[in-house]
C-alpha cells in the first residue's frame, strides 16, 4: 500500500474518478452479498416475530431487523411492505392508521400462526453464519474508510494527503498484527 496513495495522485489536481469507481464497486459487492444471504421466507418470519412482541410500523420493522442482526441484514422497504400486504391479505395482521402511519399488529390467526411456528428468528440465523460474520460490520467499516480516503484525496492539501497515507499504512500494519495473534 505504500506509495498507493501518493500525494501526487490526490491533492495534486489529478482526477480521482478511478478511486470513486473502485469504491462504488466495492460497496456494491458487499451490498449484494449482504442482501442475498436472507431468503424470502425470512422476511415473513421476521415480521411475524416482531409483531408478536408489539405493534410496529414498517420503518420500525426494518430498523429492528437491522438492530437484531447486528447490522448484517437490513431488509429493503421493497421487501418489507409487500410482505406486510401479503400477511394482511392472509388475515394474519391488521393495519391501523395513526398520525399518517400504518401500524401493524397480529390478528388472532397471526398469533396462532406464530405460536405454532418452530422456526428460529432470521436474525439469529444471520448472526450465527460465517457469512454474517464476514459480511457484516467489517466490510461496512471498510467502505466507510474508503469514502473518507476518497474525500481526503479530493479535498485535502498535499500535507493532509500525506498524513492520511501514513495513517493508512499504520492501520494496515495493525490489521495484519491482529491476524498474527494467537
Amino acid at each position: 500500500m505504500a506509495g498507493s496513495f501518493s500525494a501526487g495522485a490526490f491533492g495534486g489536481g489529478i482526477p480521482t474518478d478511478g478511486m470513486w469507481q473502485a469504491m462504488e464497486q466495492l460497496r456494491a459487492k458487499f451490498e449484494k452479498r449482504v442482501g442475498t444471504r436472507v431468503g424470502r421466507g425470512d422476511v415473513r418470519e421476521a415480521v411475524l416475530a416482531l409483531l408478536a412482541e408489539q405493534p410496529m410500523h414498517g420503518y420500525q420493522i426494518i430498523h429492528e431487523i437491522e438492530e437484531r442482526s447486528g447490522g448484517s441484514w437490513k431488509p429493503s422497504a421493497g421487501s418489507v411492505y409487500p410482505t406486510l400486504q401479503l400477511l394482511a391479505d392472509e388475515g394474519l395482521i391488521d393495519a391501523a392508521e395513526s398520525n399518517g402511519r400504518k401500524t401493524y399488529s397480529l390478528t388472532d390467526a397471526g398469533r396462532a400462526s406464530v405460536a405454532g411456528s418452530t422456526a428460529s428468528t432470521p436474525w439469529e440465523n444471520t448472526e450465527s453464519t460465517d457469512e454474517g460474520h464476514k459480511f457484516g460490520a467489517l466490510p461496512k467499516a471498510g467502505v466507510e474508510l474508503a469514502q473518507a480516503v476518497a474525500q481526503v484525496g479530493r479535498t485535502g492539501t498535499p500535507e493532509q494527503v500525506q498524513q492520511a497515507v501514513s495513517a493508512l499504512e499504520e492501520t494496515r500494519r495493525r490489521l495484519y498484527s491482529i491476524l498474527a495473534q494467537d
